[in-house]
């Protein structure tokens, strides 16, 4: 989609990279312990990243985390570059063990 600017006439793009990330939450025995696992990594990604991070399924699923990641930014390989990292971070900062990523 192309957006035009006042007199410029220049299209400009938006684009947006999205993730759902999985992790084995081997130490939760409760849906309170993955809660504070989710919480936890949830509210560091968001601190050091500006993006948009929500626990997305599996929220009946004590020891089964899914969180979803969306990424906009108008390049492209600026938006992949940044997913990746957000990836690496997830992964490094939770105890939490990544089972799957699905990128969209």
């Amino acid at each position: 989609m192309c957006l035009l600017r006042s007199i410029k006439r220049k299209c400009d793009y938006m684009y947006v990279e999205s993730a759902k990330l999985t992790f084995y939450v081997a130490h939760a025995f409760s849906l309170k312990d993955k809660r504070q696992v989710s919480r936890s990594l949830i509210q560091k990604t968001r601190q050091k990243f500006n993006v948009s991070v929500s626990e997305v399924d599996t929220q009946d699923v004590h020891r089964t985390l899914t969180i979803g990641i969306a990424v906009v930014s108008g390049e492209m390989s600026h938006a992949q570059n940044s997913l990746d990292e957000i990836i690496r971070f997830m992964e490094n900062n939770t105890e939490a063990e990544l089972t799957a990523i699905n990128i969209e």
